[in-house]
């Protein structure tokens, strides 16, 4: 599967691991409350790291993890659903996470500009045939008003 990272399209190398999957290697991504139970097991593993945040999820309550993920999934489960924009912007600013934030689920084309804004760096969308209007999402706006994290 095809994703939008770093303004490019690029074959996605990660896999999600639900709570009831076996742990195995490879790059995955987990739920907060996986990682927080398992964190050793899941640290002492071969291939890298990543958490998969919800809207419920807190990103103050895996802090002390952050510095050994490589990638922080925010999954949108529906579209009306904006509180993922403030841990994007909490990710890069009080905490300094410098890896790869990724937009996962039920989000639109036409939110990427600003989710680019807050820290997000790649995109993996849920419909293959929206990946171009994603990409072109990205370049929506040539002049920015506000400061922000890009």
């Amino acid at each position: 599967m095809q994703i939008i990272k770093d303004n490019q399209l690029t074959e996605n190398t990660w896999a999600y691991l639900a709570d009831d999957m076996e742990i195995a290697d490879g790059d995955a991504t987990v739920s907060t409350s996986r990682l927080k139970q398992h964190s050793q097991t899941l640290l002492n593993r071969k291939g890298k790291l990543g958490v998969r945040l919800t809207p419920e999820d807190s990103v103050s309550d895996i802090a002390e993890l952050l510095p050994k993920l490589s990638l922080i999934e925010l999954h949108f489960p529906e579209l009306a659903d904006g509180r993922l924009f403030s841990q994007a912007w909490l990710l890069r600013n009080r905490y300094h996470f410098s890896g790869e934030i990724r937009a996962t689920g039920h989000f639109l084309p036409d939110q990427v500009f600003y989710l680019s804004r807050v820290g997000v760096d790649s995109f993996a969308t849920e419909d293959q045939a929206r990946l171009s209007s994603t990409l072109a999402g990205l370049k929506d706006f040539s002049v920015n008003y506000q400061p922000s994290v890009n």
